[in-house]
Formats: C-alpha cells, sequence, structure tokens
C-alpha cells in the first residue's frame, strides 16, 4: 500500500473540500457577474451588484433609486428575456434589483 492512499485525517479533508467550495463559489460569483455585464452592458454593470440567485431569481444591488426604477420599469423584461435566451443553464425566472448605496470595497 502506498503512502498516497493512506488515510487522511478527518480535518484535513474537511479543510480540503471547505477550501474547494469557497473556490468554486468565488469562480461562480465572478462568472455570473461576467454574464451580467455581457446582458446589461458596462453601463449598467458598473452600477450594479450582482448578489446571487435564490430560487431562480437573479437578485442586484443597484447604487441608486433613478437607476433601480429604471431598471425595474424599462428593463427588466428585455434583460430577463435575454438572460434566458443566452443563458437557460442558470434557469433564472426573474430578476429583483435591491437598493444598496454604496457598493465601494464590494
Amino acid at each position: 500500500m502506498s503512502a498516497a492512499s493512506d488515510p487522511q485525517p478527518l480535518s484535513k479533508s474537511l479543510s480540503e473540500l471547505i477550501a474547494l467550495k469557497g473556490l468554486v463559489r468565488v469562480r461562480g460569483e465572478r462568472q455570473l457577474a461576467s454574464i451580467w455585464k455581457d446582458v446589461a452592458g458596462s453601463a449598467i454593470a458598473d452600477a450594479t451588484l450582482i448578489l446571487g440567485i435564490k430560487r431562480g431569481v437573479l437578485q442586484i444591488g443597484v447604487t441608486n433609486a433613478p437607476l433601480l426604477s429604471e431598471l425595474a420599469c424599462f428593463h427588466k423584461n428585455s434583460l430577463l428575456r435575454t438572460l434566458k435566451e443566452q443563458h437557460s443553464e442558470l434557469k433564472i425566472r426573474d430578476l429583483r434589483f435591491l437598493l444598496k448605496g454604496s457598493m465601494a470595497g464590494s
């Protein structure tokens, strides 16, 4: 039996699993932010922050109320349609815009 197949302590395996899940989460967040930038465009993407997906709803932080209103009233349907068409694997069924004020450092 080689040293590579020797059992590892559970704590080491758990640490490796937690590190891997964190890496996957960070990659997923970056990928989602990149998809949002492609769909929404640089101007909107720069003033928003992807907060995550909960039960099929893409949650997007918005820096100010006028932009939130504009996105919700005038752009939501077209953005959602484009997301569904170009990225159906995400299974996004709705968009939710949330006022987050200054997002510097987020």
